[in-house]
């Protein structure tokens, strides 16, 4: 409403004598009041009608309206949530009380709800439901999500009263929890660039912008070729060797891409890795293994060997400008291991040991081939086919007999099973909420004992075009119980198991039943979460302590427990034999070179990247130069090559971060010998330590004091290497 037309309307409100007027004519109070009512009615009315701005309502606290939701909903929505943030925040720095935690550092936390919920929904499309009309939005709102994030951070009326709490003597006087979110509130905001001043402080909101585009641009090429690209097999006895349940997915995917007399193997890991296990025809296996470490990195337009130099430079810049001498410096700065050069100890300690442990896996593997006469010598693309001829020689253990046991159905019930023994929660799926894709499910999560709602979990299992490769948990919503209302979480897990026929159950390997209980450890650190405050809430914690959660709970698959109620046959029903579930723990340190060296190569690459500074990178040359100085054996290829390297270069988050994975197994490694030492896994008393100490609390204490409540002591890394073989 223009200011003429309000001036208007407020005339003709006195002359019918509806309001009252001061002895100068100028309208009351009461004006001011109406005024804002209308505009609060306008507000409330736009945040309504659109599905992706909307309150969540329903049951369970509340639950978002996904299938009312359109692409052409994101834009409006997330301008609007904009809006309405920088009122609040506008708000919260404009106001002339002293400022306290209630007034500055709880407010901030109720700030931004609309924008909390919108950015939300704009991730779950961006990682699950991406596609050309998405990719738009995309484009279009990155940089405007980052310059408004700049905006938050560089409010300097903002900082000055964050900052005045965080010096102020009355801070001694709040709770640890209160104090804890003071302080990382502060320091969140001092490594965003709050002190900076100037044109430094505009530098890096420019810098910021400038790489949101350029993470969305690197996301959507790997995205292309995950897509675009595939394996067609026009021959059946090309599928020699194959898995029935491989040939039915490629089969389905061959008739998606109108194929039908054809078998298509997809470009992504889920469907790449049991293809290079166990096809027999060797030069289709490397083609599916050059198809898949090429993407990103084939010189069309979805290369992304261009952008990659420019997001080290941004980096690089930026840190400096931040006082950090390089990215690395800057993203450790509020980690467990504190600097890169503590990070890089920890991997340089596992390299060369790994590295002995691959040259016996090699020399078995050649061994094998040269008994069968096949006239090679083994290569990248043969190191999968190959290692699992040694397990079958060596352990007598054959994965694909394990894996008619590996029901994911049935081992989703484990997983339940196991959160109920440990953590005391009841699993219950739920078909009033509504879902993102057919294939997603819902389950309501509550406390065994008292029956009160602990959240949601929604599983969405399968690959398919416009999801992003691999397997993630998302928090949609955080638990905490801020001004006495209880808010129970939202989680989900997200996977890419390739679908069978239907009625068919779907059997996936080892490796893949492991990620499954992995990522659903992340998603236990949600539903587990006891807090206050949803900045301290579940997930919320240091980037090389939050996979230790998760790594953990992977070693409660191989539990006798589980394998005998959950790891059960598909076709007869019988559970997996004693004698098979021992094979599988004799061979449980097989291949750990091949493992260890291939992360750790990854972590590597990324951590002397981001150590470069503003040095000219060419992405190709840099990683075979460093992969050579390092001895990387030719017949490993990084986990995750720099071309495709979504970890750190679809976001800033886990850049000069992937060592988190090893930094976090050291902690699991440990932490699951206090079970060992124990009573065994489902140990009652080390079982609550890990509750209490670990997944209930959140980022309320600093992480290593957590860890050493429950261990007693710090994490000694000779339980990594026990546990690896090295």
């Amino acid at each position: 409403m223009s200011k003429s037309i309000f001036q208007s309307v407020a005339v003709g409100l006195i002359l019918v004598g509806l309001l009252p007027i001061n002895t100068n004519g100028q309208v009351k109070n009461q004006v001011t009041t109406a005024g804002q009512m209308q505009r609060e009615k306008m507000k409330n009315d736009k945040i309504a009608e659109n599905p992706v701005l909307a309150e969540w309502k329903g049951p369970y606290g509340g639950v978002p309206a996904f299938d009312k939701i359109q692409v052409s909903d994101f834009i409006p929505a997330l301008e609007e949530a904009m809006k309405l943030k920088k009122a609040e925040i506008d708000r919260i720095a404009g106001a002339k009380e002293k400022p306290d935690f209630e007034n500055t550092i709880a407010a901030l936390e109720r700030a931004g709800q609309a924008l909390s919920r919108a950015k939300t929904l704009y991730d779950i499309w961006s990682s699950s439901l991406n596609g050309p009309e998405f990719e738009k939005v995309e484009s279009q709102m990155a940089p405007k999500l980052a310059a408004f994030n700049d905006e938050i951070t560089q409010n300097i009326a903002l900082f000055k009263k964050i900052e005045s709490v965080y010096n102020s003597p009355e801070k001694s006087k709040l709770t640890s929890e209160q104090q804890r979110l003071v302080w990382r509130r502060y320091m969140n905001f001092v490594l965003d660039g709050a002190k900076l001043e100037g044109p430094a402080k505009a530098r890096v909101s420019e810098i910021n912008q400038a790489l949101a585009g350029l993470f969305t641009k690197f996301n959507q090429n790997l995205l292309a070729d995950e897509g675009e690209l595939y394996l067609e097999i026009k021959n059946k006895e090309d599928l020699n060797g194959l898995p029935q349940g491989l040939i039915d997915a490629a089969k389905a995917q061959a008739v998606s891409k109108k194929l039908p007399d054809s078998w298509v193997i997809a470009n992504t890991r889920s469907s790449i890795d049991p293809f290079l296990t166990y096809s027999q025809k060797r030069e289709l296996r490397e083609k599916a293994w050059k198809m898949f470490i090429n993407r990103g990195d084939n010189g069309d337009s979805h290369d992304n060997n261009a952008i990659i130099p420019k997001i080290l430079k941004l980096r690089a810049e930026r840190a400096k400008l931040l006082g950090y001498p390089t990215h690395a410096h800057w993203r450790l700065a509020n980690t467990m291991a504190k600097t890169p050069e503590k990070a890089m100890e920890l991997m340089e300690g596992v390299w060369n040991p790994a590295l002995d442990l691959v040259k016996k896996e090699v020399a078995d593997m050649q061994s094998i081939a040269n008994k069968e006469n096949a006239g090679i010598t083994i290569e990248a693309w043969d190191y999968r086919f190959y290692a699992e001829k040694v397990r079958k020689d060596k352990y007598d253990l054959d994965q694909n007999e394990v894996k008619q046991y590996l029901q994911m159905e049935k081992l989703k019930q484990g997983m339940f099973w196991m959160a109920g023994e440990l953590f005391n929660l009841a699993f219950t799926q739920v078909s009033d909420v509504s879902v993102f894709h057919p294939d997603m499910q819902v389950w309501k999560v509550t406390n065994k004992t008292s029956g009160n709602l602990v959240g949601l979990w929604y599983f969405d299992p399968y690959a398919r075009k416009g999801k992003r490769s691999g397997a993630w948990m998302n928090s949609h919503r955080d638990q905490h119980r801020m001004d006495g209302k209880e808010v129970p979480t939202i989680v989900s897990n997200n996977s890419n198991f390739i679908k069978g026929n239907p009625g068919e159950p779907v059997l996936i390997s080892w490796d893949d039943a492991e990620t499954l209980f992995h990522e659903f450890g992340h998603a236990l650190h949600g539903l587990c979460s006891n807090v206050t405050y949803p900045s301290l809430s579940g997930t919320n914690v240091a980037q090389d302590y939050v996979e230790f959660p998760s790594q953990i709970l992977e070693r409660w698959l191989s539990t006798k427990e589980v394998m005998e109620k959950y790891a059960l046959h598909y076709q007869t029903g019988k559970p997996i034999p004693q004698s098979l579930v021992e094979k599988i723990n004799n061979a449980s340190k097989f291949n750990q070179g091949f493992q260890t060296v291939e992360a750790t190569a990854s972590a590597l690459i990324d951590m002397k990247l981001h150590l470069m500074g503003d040095a000219d990178i060419d992405p190709d040359a840099f990683e075979k130069s460093t992969l050579d100085k390092l001895g990387m054996p030719k017949e490993i290829v990084m986990r995750h090559r720099t071309p495709q390297f979504g970890h750190i270069f679809s976001s800033d988050g886990y850049s000069a971060g992937y060592y988190s994975y090893l930094w976090s197994d050291v902690i699991s490694a440990d932490a699951w010998e206090a079970f060992t030492e124990a009573g065994g896994a489902y140990d009652k008393t080390v079982g609550k330590k890990l509750h209490d100490y670990i997944f209930s609390v959140g980022n309320t204490m600093d992480q290593g004091e957590a860890y050493r409540k429950f261990r007693g002591r710090e994490p000694k890394t000779d339980a990594l290497m026990r546990s690896r073989g090295l």
